[in-house]
């Protein structure tokens, strides 16, 4: 399954939400894969998910967080402080549902999401070090982080991480 988020804001001032310079000419896309292993348990319920962008000196960038979209009244999104770490890095200056960043939840499986640069949500990324954060955390179930260290240069960026429970692999390439 390939989950797409393009998210377009106008202006190409500097970003200083990751510390990132003004958007180069051409967009760069960052596909992030993780797997979410499938668990035998008596009461599975599929996790809240949520992938940021941090780097040191600079505020995290949320990129998509998966959570209980279809509740009505916006009910899922009381449950959205219960991925802990992201909520503290980012998640309780978020409105959501977010426009391009919000999904829903998903099932076990290897799934990829894209993220284009440029002038968008997902910042044009100045060369440097950065971490992608993934974070599961399910109802009745486990909670799990894997940082994905990313080192940004000219010619793009790859790396990779292995949870142990909620989260399988979790990969990052950047591209042109």
């Amino acid at each position: 399954m390939q989950i797409s988020h393009r998210i377009v804001l106008t202006g190409g001032a500097t970003l200083s939400a990751v510390g990132a310079l003004a958007a180069p000419a051409t967009a760069r896309t960052l596909d992030v894969t993780l797997t979410l292993p499938r668990l035998s348990v008596a009461e599975y319920h599929r996790p809240y998910v949520a992938v940021w962008l941090e780097k040191e000196g600079a505020p995290a960038r949320t990129l998509s967080i998966l959570y209980d979209v279809d509740k009505r009244n916006n009910g899922g999104a009381k449950w959205l402080r219960d991925v802990r770490m992201w909520w503290r890095a980012s998640g309780r200056s978020l409105t959501v549902p977010a426009d391009g960043v919000s999904g829903a939840t998903r099932a076990p499986g290897t799934h990829k999401l894209s993220f284009t640069s440029g002038t968008g949500g997902m910042p044009a990324l100045a060369p440097g070090k950065y971490t992608l954060v993934v974070e599961a955390a399910r109802e009745n179930g486990g909670r799990e982080l894997v940082r994905v260290p990313l080192n940004v240069t000219a010619t793009g960026a790859r790396g990779s991480a292995t949870g142990q429970f909620e989260l399988g692999t979790v990969s990052a390439v950047l591209s042109r």
